[in-house]
């Protein structure tokens, strides 16, 4: 029983899919019908992208560029740059949960050792919204994107050319936020040349930190993230014929996600490539999230065949879908409001800007926040509320910002 208790509270997401599909198997009993509920391509992209992220992930490849990056930096502003942008950028490639994954533990030692404990909170709160917003620019930067991107049937550049606006001011308010908040006097408290020693220094203690962080399960036991069993680990010293491998793979994913490669071979093929090459990987595979779409499916597919649930849902979201994508991203999370929506409505620009955008604001609005709010509560007594304040703030300032330009621009 006690093992059930924790698979539901870890599993809330899922568990709550689940019920709701069950439920509506009540309504609409099953048929030959619910054969066509399920997406497989998306299934299967992100599958695919799960496995090549964790393979590269394994190698220590993300948290050798962070480190570097931030080795580099000479002043409390250009640490803050640091290690905001590069999980703005990452987020684009990798997905924001695994950029937040990968650099927040970067991050809480890093500042530590800088002597900016005191700015921990606005900078984690800063990253985790660099992430949501960094990730909504492609296809591949987070689950909703790729799943209305593959409904939509829309082309690389039309999606790219949609969210660059957004991307482009979030871009300048990140920036702005940095500059205002953040003096550029030197880290470690004296000069700007120490901080290679502070990094280093972090590096050594970052085992310790990222336990903290880590042990008791990772943040996707709240967040349904990539599955992620222990901390980041550093560069391995490995064969340059794995890191090509997975390279490859990655790859090879966004040829599919182009629609260039048949997405059928590319499971065959990163199946076949993982499991000969370090077949731990694939059980990093975040199997929760995809067995959420699988129940979010069966749950709108039955639910469009309702008449009096659909003509009312559609009719709410016929209204605004950018609102609606926003509103209900604040209760269920973005990722289960993108699935649910684009049941009632084929205005997938409203849908992928309101998803994106609903990303914002509430902790839970996106999944992924949740596993900065994980990392920075443990060891620091009061931290929570304080976080939870700052990170309000930062999030309702940068939604209203993109909310009014999506208004701007008729969505």
């Amino acid at each position: 029983m006690q093992r059930l208790r924790d698979f539901v509270r870890r599993e809330v997401v899922l568990v709550a899919a689940i019920v709701l599909a069950a439920a509506s198997c009540i309504a609409v009993p099953p048929d030959a019908a619910y054969s066509a509920y399920i997406d497989w391509h998306t299934l299967a992209l992100l599958f695919c992208l799960m496995a090549a992220v964790a393979g590269l992930r394994s190698l220590g490849v993300l948290d050798s560029m962070g480190k570097w990056l931030v080795s580099r930096a000479k002043s409390q502003r250009a640490i803050a740059f640091a290690l905001v942008g590069i999980v703005f950028f990452a987020s684009m490639a990798v997905t924001n949960d695994v950029a937040l994954i990968t650099f927040v533990p970067l991050a809480l030692v890093t500042l530590r050792a800088a002597g900016m404990e005191g700015r921990a909170l606005l900078v984690a709160a800063l990253m985790t919204v660099a992430a949501n917003l960094g990730s909504m620019l492609t296809p591949v930067g987070n689950p909703q994107n790729l799943y209305l991107f593959t409904a939509s049937g829309m082309s690389v550049s039309r999606f790219l050319s949609l969210m660059a606006p957004y991307t482009g001011l979030s871009a300048a308010l990140i920036t702005g936020c940095i500059f205002v908040l953040f003096r550029s006097k030197p880290c470690c408290g004296e000069e700007a040349g120490k901080n290679k020693g502070c990094v280093r220094g972090a590096a050594r203690g970052e085992e310790i930190v990222s336990r903290s962080c880590w042990s008791d399960g990772a943040a996707h036991e709240f967040a349904n993230g990539a599955r992620e069993d222990a901390a980041p680990a550093p560069l391995r010293r490995c064969s340059c014929g794995r890191l090509a491998i997975y390279l490859a793979l990655f790859c090879i994913c966004l040829l599919a996600v182009a629609g260039i490669v048949d997405v059928r071979i590319v499971l065959a093929v990163v199946i076949a490539a993982v499991a000969l090459t370090d077949a731990e990987q694939l059980r990093r595979v975040d199997f929760s999230l995809l067995l959420t779409f699988v129940a979010l499916f069966v749950f709108v597919g039955n639910m469009v065949r309702i008449p009096l649930v659909h003509d009312a849902v559609a009719e709410l979201v016929g209204r605004n879908a950018v609102i609606a994508a926003v509103g209900a991203s604040q209760v269920v999370s973005n990722v289960p409001a993108a699935v649910l929506l684009s049941g009632f409505t084929s205005q997938w620009d409203a849908l992928i800007v309101g998803t994106n955008l609903g990303g914002l604001g509430t902790l839970i609005a996106s999944m992924a926040s949740l596993i900065t709010f994980k990392a920075i509560s443990i060891g620091r007594v009061g931290a929570k509320m304080r976080y939870l304040k700052v990170f309000t703030l930062v999030n309702v300032v940068f939604l209203v910002a993109l909310l009014g330009l999506a208004l701007l621009f008729g969505l």
